[in-house]
């Protein structure tokens, strides 16, 4: 735990960078960031941390942000200090390649974001007290020290970014892509399907019939109906997913029972059963108003199967539960057809180095009018009857 002095003129406001999130009780933490978004709470960096997920040992070294008026907690945002870019989904590869060939060091380097999970929401959380471009101010003395290359603030939510623009002119704006689903007063399934095109709703409930086709049925266990086998059966799926491509996934069994023990009334299972055992599974995270689809694998290979737990079960329960968003997960094309409408996402970067920050800065300018474009033909595409 670091700390620096209150500022003159900044409302006595001190920054604090915590080695680890238990460096602050999960009350306070809490108490600040509350629970509408599952991956912000005490338990999720907990779990991430404890399990090592999140460690030295893994490359993701804890240093988050505080901000504190004497001894209350005013504003937190997860940091990281990385020695590499895996698990973060906004690849800045061919920057440190460039950094590295130039015979500069890339890593460490600063990363405020949620390990492993690609899911837009708050990112720094202040007390309504605190003016926000002063808070941001502070806390970039943090990750403009000499010993970070750079800072990276990924998946953050629109009004986030702004104000962090605002408050810090010199950072680099970059675009993205995500599928997302948003209930538009559908009711119930039948009442997504008649708000598609004909064509498509046919396509969705072929698709459906060909999983029952093929013996499969499809269960969703929730919170406390979810059972250490339930759980153990899910990380078997979740780990051949990876093992597929030859890799093995980021997150390990305990990080998944920590969850199920502290906050077990975010998860949502979903199961593919056939002949009365589970062959397939899907975790999802439920949120005030969104469900999060995070993790899949199957022991089967059947057709369908991944667009009808992944998408079709998240949107039923969606409907049924009175979510009005549902994010199934970063990437993807194929949602489009079923229903997933493209979300441009910002992230924000920082440089150190004055001719590192010139060249990445004109690059992500070129990749916007990229992105601008795709994006606008994808929402063209969508598959929804014209009103």
């Amino acid at each position: 735990m670091s700390e620096t002095a209150p500022q003159p003129g900044r409302g006595a406001l001190s920054l604090v960078c915590l080695d680890s999130i238990d460096d602050v009780s999960a009350e306070v933490w809490d108490g600040l960031v509350g629970h509408a978004y599952p991956f912000l709470r005490h338990a999720f960096l907990h779990a991430l941390e404890a399990s090592g997920a999140a460690s030295s040992r893994s490359g993701w070294v804890p240093y988050h942000l505080t901000l504190w008026q004497q001894d209350r907690l005013v504003g937190a945002m997860p940091h990281y200090r990385k020695a590499h870019s895996y698990g973060e989904y906004v690849f800045d590869w061919a920057w440190a390649d460039a950094w590295q060939r130039a015979g500069g060091d890339y890593y460490p380097k600063g990363l405020s974001a949620i390990p492993f999970t690609p899911a837009p929401g708050p990112r720094l959380v202040l007390d309504p007290g605190v003016d926000p471009v002063e808070a941001r101010q502070i806390m970039a003395e943090a990750w403009s020290s000499d010993d970070v290359s750079s800072w990276h603030l990924l998946f953050a939510e629109d009004r986030e970014i702004d104000t962090w623009r605002s408050a810090c002119p010199q950072l680099i704006e970059r675009h993205g892509v995500q599928f997302q689903w948003h209930d538009d007063a559908y009711g119930d399934f039948e009442g997504f399907l008649a708000a598609l095109t004909s064509k498509r709703r046919k396509e969705i409930r072929r698709e459906r019939r060909r999983v029952a086709d093929q013996g499969l049925t499809l269960t969703r266990r929730v919170g406390n109906e979810i059972t250490s086998a339930d759980l153990a059966h899910f990380y078997r799926c979740y780990q051949m997913t990876y093992l597929e491509r030859g890799q093995q996934g980021y997150l390990n069994l305990d990080f998944f029972g920590r969850l199920l023990a502290t906050m077990p009334e975010t998860l949502v299972l979903i199961q593919g059963w056939h002949a009365s055992r589970p062959v397939a599974a899907a975790l999802c995270f439920q949120g005030q108003d969104t469900l999060y689809g995070r993790y899949w694998g199957s022991e089967v290979e059947a057709d369908c199967l991944h667009f009808e737990a992944c998408y079709y079960q998240g949107i039923e329960y969606c409907l049924a539960q009175g979510l009005s968003h549902f994010d199934p997960g970063t990437q993807g094309e194929h949602k489009l057809a079923r229903g997933f409408a493209p979300r441009r996402l910002r992230s924000l970067h920082y440089l150190a180095d004055p001719g590192l920050r010139h060249a990445v800065a004109r690059f992500c300018a070129e990749e916007r009018q990229y992105l601008v474009a795709y994006h606008q033909e994808l929402s063209a595409s969508l598959p929804y009857k014209q009103h």
